[in-house]
């Protein structure tokens, strides 16, 4: 039978079944092949099924796939995709041109058959292209699943045919029941989405492209990789020097092997600056997965700044098995394999960001959600997870504790600076925390007196604000010295003070002008040639850079804990020094602003040493306290207020949990290495994906108002709807990068 005849089969109500079309491929050769609709969903039912098993709900995995594309046996989608595929162009599609719907068949029939749990499939499949819907929207009532349920046109479409009796009506009942409660349900059903869009993209894609499908997977196994790593750290032990500071880090290193024995659940690492943390944490996940058959490990880090550093170190121990997720990846850096693997984080090592992390959890696109599944029964390193926005900590707190509950998530907690995430009642107020945390060092007291290598001077007076001038004349006698401001302006004139040859650092050098920069720094430190550097806080978290000397202008104490972590780090003075000023202007409006209140209210007056560790859990506390909300967008309200009716804001929900809030900056390609040829072939071809992956690394992100300003002057010019560039020669600077004065912070950078 040829495909006309098939097609012409499949639009009789007599026909068999296996007729029907689910996609159809047209081979080099100009001949057509059928995917054939029965066999989709049955393969889709099975991957799904799968998926969920492997947090006991296979019953609801299958029961998706197999209804997720229902719509396809009607009529009118086998003429869409007859003429669409190009086997049939005269194939006549009544209403229009335009796509047809073939979800809300599924999504109905599941209701129509099983009530309330039909409900909750019916989330998925009525989401399964354009992602989860709200269930009731005031601004978009057609993107609604309560306006699509009450659309039974759609169900009707398919009665006039003969689906199969066993796809239709299948001899399963959903009987597990979900996890988390009404707290839990939001996460539990993005994880059943999950399951079926990954399942219904890797069976289209071996029908449609066998080739790409085949070369998915094949990272080596966690035993593999843990092998890899005792070589490593046996050959890098061996090597280094009987000094203290290595001392301490092997001490470190044993603890968290040893620990990692312990229950899955959460762990929290408090190890000092410098003390190891990386490598350490990396071992107790490795030794921790082995033991308890976790999947995969996912290492999350705040700053796109700092995750090539980390990822470089993992790379150089496993080759090609770490997989780097991040909006700032060079394309070059990726192969086919792992450039599928970020698609659904199907390896064995991620490397990834708290904004991708975290905002996959909470999304509603199924890109963003694909991926999710695997993360079920993995290890997560949350690395400076002091820095999780305190914006959304409610929500993320709750997800990590169902996370580790239900879908057996290890979570370790890596910091020098452990946040105070504890559960705590005030007037008029709860902040649900972690549960059941536990230490991996023994006495992290005993580390931090180990690892004491600075002085920190803090200013007499919190209130007498001092002038760039007076600071540079402080400064400028250290021949080596690193210099840490709060603003992208604050940089910029501090650094206009300094002698020529003064290194500059700061989010107005696009992310690959950054990474020569911080590479050329620890090039001539490592020669131990004078240099001074002027930076924003990009520099602090992860870096591994080592100054004798370090100024910190007046900020959060978490902030100039980091910063005192850049200075003698690896221990050769026997004090380094750190001077904290304060700065002619306040922070920002914002987190910076109350991380800096926070710091002046808790050590006003006080004569203790600032970087004691019980310190920090004073800080973070009242830092908690003096946010406006630990939930300030309502993410907790909109997933579980209803989830007793089974009513959830699901895309509400994703829009508002944003941790960057992108919509007062504008992001512009600069003129920097090969960008311009670069920005020509954007011109030329438009922005594929590739190279838009490749130009992100020349961008810089600045005010919307002052872009505006830009394009006005012709200094920016818009290259592509909605995508602007360089114009002129002297907007980009190469050693201080854009000469626009922006107010930008590095909390912008987090990404």
């Amino acid at each position: 039978m040829n495909i006309r005849e098939a097609h012409d089969l499949a639009m009789t109500s007599s026909a068999p079944v296996k007729h029907y079309l689910a996609h159809v491929r047209r081979n080099e050769d100009g001949s057509f092949e059928i995917h054939h609709l029965e066999e989709h969903l049955r393969a889709v039912g099975d991957l799904a099924s799968e998926f969920a098993s492997t947090f006991g709900h296979s019953d609801w995995g299958r029961l998706a796939g197999l209804w997720h594309d229902l719509g396809k046996y009607s009529s009118a989608f086998q003429s869409y995709i007859a003429r669409e595929s190009g086997f049939d162009p005269e194939a006549h599609i009544e209403g229009g041109k335009g796509r047809v719907n073939h979800s809300s068949a599924g999504a109905l029939h599941a209701v129509e058959k099983l009530g309330g749990k039909g409900r909750l499939l019916a989330y998925l499949i009525a989401g399964h292209h354009a992602g989860l819907s709200d269930w009731h929207s005031n601004e978009h009532a057609l993107a609604s699943l309560s306006q699509r349920l009450t659309e039974g046109q759609h169900l009707q479409t398919i009665s006039n045919v003969t689906v199969p009796t066993n796809i239709l009506h299948p001899a399963i009942t959903p009987t597990t029941k979900p996890l988390g409660g009404e707290a839990g349900l939001a996460l539990w059903l993005r994880m059943l989405f999950s399951c079926l869009v990954d399942g219904d993209f890797l069976d289209t894609e071996n029908f449609m492209d066998g080739e790409k499908a085949q070369s998915r997977g094949t990272f080596s196994s966690i035993e593999e990789l843990l092998g890899k790593f005792d070589e490593h750290m046996t050959k890098l032990t061996s090597e280094a020097k009987p000094t203290p500071v290595n001392r301490v880090r092997a001490e470190v290193l044993r603890q968290c092997r040893e620990r990692a024995s312990g229950t899955p659940g959460l762990f929290s690492l408090t190890v000092p600056t410098g003390g190891g943390k990386t490598l350490s944490g990396l071992a107790f996940a490795l030794t921790h997965a082995v033991r308890y058959k976790k999947r995969r490990i996912i290492y999350v880090i705040p700053y796109t700044s700092i995750i090539e550093q980390t990822a470089g170190i993992f790379r150089g121990i496993f080759d090609n098995n770490v997989v780097e997720h991040h909006s700032n990846l060079d394309p070059e850096k990726e192969t086919a394999k792992s450039r599928l693997a970020t698609e659904n984080w199907d390896a064995s090592i991620i490397v990834t960001t708290n904004v991708q992390f975290f905002e996959s959890l909470f999304a509603a696109r199924t890109s963003s959600c694909r991926k999710l599944h695997n993360i079920v029964n993995s290890v997560v390193v949350l690395d400076e997870a002091q820095l999780l926005n305190p914006e959304f900590l409610q929500p993320i707190m709750d997800t990590i504790n169902l996370l580790a509950r239900h879908y057996g998530v290890t979570f370790v907690l890596s910091t020098a600076t452990q946040p105070a995430l504890n559960t705590r009642e005030g007037f008029g107020w709860t902040f649900r925390g972690l549960e059941g945390v536990r230490e991996i060092m023994t006495d992290p007291d005993a580390l931090y007196r180990d690892l004491k290598r600075v002085t920190v001077e803090m200013p007499l007076d919190f209130y007498v604000r001092r002038e760039w001038q007076e600071i540079a004349a402080e400064i400028i006698p250290h021949e080596s010295l690193l210099a840490i401001v709060n603003t992208r302006r604050d940089c910029r004139e501090l650094h206009r003070l300094m002698p020529e040859g003064t290194i500059h650092l700061s989010a107005a050098m696009c992310g690959e002008h950054r990474s020569q920069v911080i590479d050329g720094i620890r090039e001539r430190l490592a020669k131990k040639v004078p240099t001074r550097v002027v930076s924003t806080q990009l520099v602090e978290a992860g870096v591994d850079i080592d100054f004798p000397v370090v100024y910190r202008a007046l900020s959060g104490l978490d902030s100039i804990a980091q910063a005192a972590g850049r200075c003698n780090r690896e221990g050769a003075l026997d004090l380094g020094k750190v001077v904290v000023f304060v700065p002619p202007k306040s922070s920002p409006p914002g987190t910076l602003r109350r991380a800096e209140q926070t710091t002046i209210s808790l050590l006003s007056g006080s004569t203790s040493d600032p970087m004691a560790r019980e310190l920090f859990t004073r800080y973070f506390e009242h830092f908690y306290v003096k946010a406006d909300s630990l939930d300030k967008h309502g993410i907790t309200d909109l997933l579980t207020r209803d989830a007793r009716e089974l009513k959830i804001q699901f895309r509400t929900a994703a829009e508002k949990f944003q941790l960057i809030d992108d919509a007062e900056s504008q992001a512009i390609l600069v003129w920097y290495g090969e960008s311009q040829a670069l920005i020509g072939k954007l011109k030329k071809d438009g922005p594929e994906r590739w190279l838009m992956r490749k130009l992100q690394r020349y961008s810089v992100n600045l005010p919307r108002r002052a872009v505006d300003k830009l394009v006005q002057s012709g200094e920016v010019q818009e290259v592509w709807p909605g995508i602007f560039a360089q114009a002129v020669s002297t907007l980009y600077d190469d050693k201080v990068g854009v000469t626009f004065g922006s107010e930008l912070t590095a909390e912008q950078l987090i990404g």
